[in-house]
């Protein structure tokens, strides 16, 4: 048999390059003789340049950057045939800080600015930008202040950071400079940046905001969105516009610097040549750390779901916790799903500690069930 592996990141647990491993570990205890094809995936979040490195044979180049604090931090671009890969999620990912320092009151996307900044150094006339995974909330404030655009308030002195400080936004020190570069933000959502379905509301909590937080942060962003509407490049409306919501608010910055919104796992399968690996595939095998409503909403198993329901192929899902219900899930394509919760018996410590002792276990288990 041929199987393809092409998992997601399990968020907080273990990345789609070693959660692929893991499951082909665990299928070749029960047999060797299958074809095992890994696959890693990304749908714009953490391990998005991970996943694109070994597919476009790149150069990778780490670059001098800082955290959602402010503080020193490393990251990394990919560098192809004059285009860019940014990952936000190296400088604005939630990742970076412990629980009690998350405030997306105060955190900043300044460090995706000098990553976007450094791929344009290399050279870079186009720049994919992945986004998710941030624990930011300031709608690229930040990301414009390192390309020499800081947001200033009324007396002209530059803003602290954070999404909250933009309550006070007048104007910006200047028009951000990026070189005529074209920019492309590869995202997983295709909300607004304010109102009831934005940044703020929907993805605020996650990041440590509380619901006082939640109707500031929105005011802010509003305040700040007609601030971005200013820039020449910025389309009509780009408050409103599909992605502008993504990572904090990041995909409206990008949309305003004239950029484009595309699906992140539509832009890593087609960079992957996934479809090519689905048309010779007997079984698929794909997963992530939640699989719930919103994995059917543009997500890495959507996309593989879907793909191996166009061509009549066996989709199970391996997951960290499974919320989404069995008629759903075969409509978009799974066939079966599995939980590492439920294999630890409800242990979610274990689940999060261990997860490749699990995806292996759980492998084997399914190759004793499919294979020939």
């Amino acid at each position: 048999m041929r199987i393809l592996i092409c998992p997601d990141k399990f968020a907080g647990s273990i990345d789609a390059v070693s959660a692929a491993r893991a499951i082909a570990d665990g299928w070749r205890r029960h047999t060797e003789t299958d074809d095992l094809i890994e696959r890693p995936l990304a749908d714009g979040g953490p391990g998005f340049i991970g996943v694109l490195a070994p597919a476009v044979h790149g150069r990778r180049v780490i670059v001098d950057t800082v955290d959602p604090l402010g503080r020193p931090a490393q990251g990394e671009i990919l560098i192809k045939d004059g285009i860019g890969y940014v990952e936000s999620a190296h400088a604005c990912g939630l990742h970076l800080l412990s629980e009690p320092e998350r405030d997306p009151k105060r955190t900043t996307s300044y460090g995706l600015g000098l990553l976007l900044l450094a791929a344009i150094e290399h050279g870079a006339v186009r720049v994919v930008i992945g986004l998710g995974g941030s624990a930011v909330n300031d709608a690229g404030a930040g990301m414009l202040a390192a390309l020499d655009a800081a947001p200033i308030d009324a007396a002209g002195y530059a803003l602290p950071y954070g999404g909250a400080a933009l309550t006070a936004v007048e104007g910006l020190t200047g028009t951000p400079r990026i070189r005529g570069a074209e920019l492309l933000a590869a995202t997983d959502v295709d909300n607004p940046l304010t109102g009831l379905h934005g940044a703020s509301a929907v993805y605020g909590p996650q990041k440590g905001a509380t619901r006082e937080d939640v109707f500031l942060l929105d005011s802010a962003l509003e305040r700040f969105a007609g601030i971005l509407q200013t820039l020449p490049t910025a389309p009509p409306g780009v408050r409103d516009l599909p992605g502008a919501g993504a990572a904090g608010g990041l995909g409206a910055a990008i949309l305003a610097l004239g950029g484009r919104c595309e699906s992140g796992i539509d832009l890593v399968t087609r960079l992957t040549d996934l479809p090519a690996a689905l048309d010779e595939a007997d079984l698929v095998i794909t997963g992530e750390g939640s699989f719930d409503h919103q994995s059917l909403r543009g997500k890495v198993v959507a996309g593989v779901a879907g793909g191996a329901r166009d061509r009549g192929l066996p989709c199970v899902v391996l997951a960290g916790r499974v919320t989404t219900g069995r008629r759903e899930a075969a409509a978009a394509g799974v066939t079966e799903t599995y939980s590492l919760v439920d294999f630890y018996d409800g242990d979610v410590d274990a689940a999060m500690a261990t997860p490749a002792d699990g995806l292996a276990a759980l492998a084997e288990r399914l190759a004793g069930q499919y294979s020939r």
